[in-house]
């Protein structure tokens, strides 16, 4: 998933001899790194850019309040159903209302031996609960007017980044997975629901360790599309020193001056959200219940995030942001 060239990320850095006199992170209780610690303007307590939740990968300009002195919670987004409709654009015809009924899951056919095989993706299944529904919609506008982004449920294409032209499947460097017919009118069926205002089954929550991230909120089978990872497209080698935490890379050319990548930091979905920054508790069990798969999807990259067992209700969600190349540390986060 990450491409092999260079990018800034926070990281947790190399120990230093070097300590600022009685100033120490108040999360994981060192010294060390002094560049890295940032002191709250209020208590002139330390903590480390790199052990805050959210992490910081730079320091704030202007003043900067500790967690306990600033007391930030989100304003929750207005749980009004045309605000909610106005804010996604939801379709507004009489037979696409948010509260019309769930449709029914398609029956799979066949043996358990060919189910196997075809592995075939399955759609998200909405909550029947419309008003939860709201809930689920309006946590996800809470998190994006909170980060100042805007809704996307799309790649989208600005002027002065990559073009729509440079999403080109034949530039991957050892090609790139075709989605099938099925799976992709599987993936188009997603996104028709949510076009009408049927949910995916996720609750956006905040979390003084984490941030922002995503919870089940029914359970999800195995397989089951999560939703696709949508924002700017744009060149890798223009994005080098960017100081987003959520770049993904949706093009590792062979060409790396054609490699593209996806910024989600202006326009964005529930995406933006879900944690891919550890596949580890501290006992050693793995968190991961997503699996992030770059596809090509009638000539085009896309980017899709997949459940790869079956998830909880409650459960939050977790991919490995480093995919295969294991290019980020990761060791040291939540």
């Amino acid at each position: 998933m990450a491409s092999s060239l260079p990018r800034r990320r926070t990281h947790a850095p190399k120990s230093s001899s070097t300590l600022i006199d009685d100033v120490f992170c108040q999360e994981c209780g060192s010294g060390h790194s002094p560049a890295k610690l940032l002191l709250c303007d209020k208590c002139d307590r330390g903590y480390h850019l790199f052990c805050l939740r959210p992490i910081l990968t730079s320091v704030p300009k202007g003043s900067w309040f500790c967690g306990s002195c600033s007391n930030h919670k989100p304003k929750s987004f207005p749980l009004v159903q045309t605000k909610i409709i106005d804010f996604f654009r939801i379709q507004r015809s009489p037979e696409t209302r948010l509260n019309q009924d769930t449709p029914k899951k398609r029956k799979r056919g066949g043996s358990l031996v060919m189910l196997k095989k075809k592995r075939k993706l399955l759609p998200f299944v909405p909550s029947e609960d419309t008003n939860r529904r709201l809930e689920q919609m309006a946590s996800l506008a809470t998190a994006l007017t909170t980060t100042n982004a805007e809704f996307s449920n799309k790649l989208t294409y600005m002027p002065g980044m990559a073009p729509r032209s440079a999403n080109c499947p034949a530039l991957e460097r050892g090609g790139m997975q075709v989605l099938s017919k099925e799976d992709t009118e599987t993936l188009n069926l997603c996104k028709s629901m949510m076009e009408r205002g049927e949910w995916p089954p996720l609750m956006v929550v905040f979390d003084p360790l984490e941030g922002f991230t995503v919870e089940a909120d029914r359970p999800i089978k195995d397989l089951t599309i999560i939703t696709e990872y949508v924002g700017d497209v744009d060149f890798l080698k223009n994005r080098e020193n960017d100081d987003g935490d959520s770049i993904m890379t949706l093009l590792s050319a062979s060409d790396p001056s054609k490699t593209l990548v996806i910024c989600p930091d202006k326009r964005s979905n529930i995406a933006r959200f879900i944690n891919g920054i550890n596949n580890h508790t501290p006992e050693g069990k793995k968190k991961q219940n997503l699996k992030c798969v770059r596809f090509d999807v009638g000539g085009e990259c896309r980017v899709l995030l997949v459940s790869n067992r079956d998830i909880s209700k409650g459960e939050r969600l977790y991919y490995d942001y480093n995919g295969d190349e294991h290019e980020y540390p990761t060791d040291h986060f939540v």
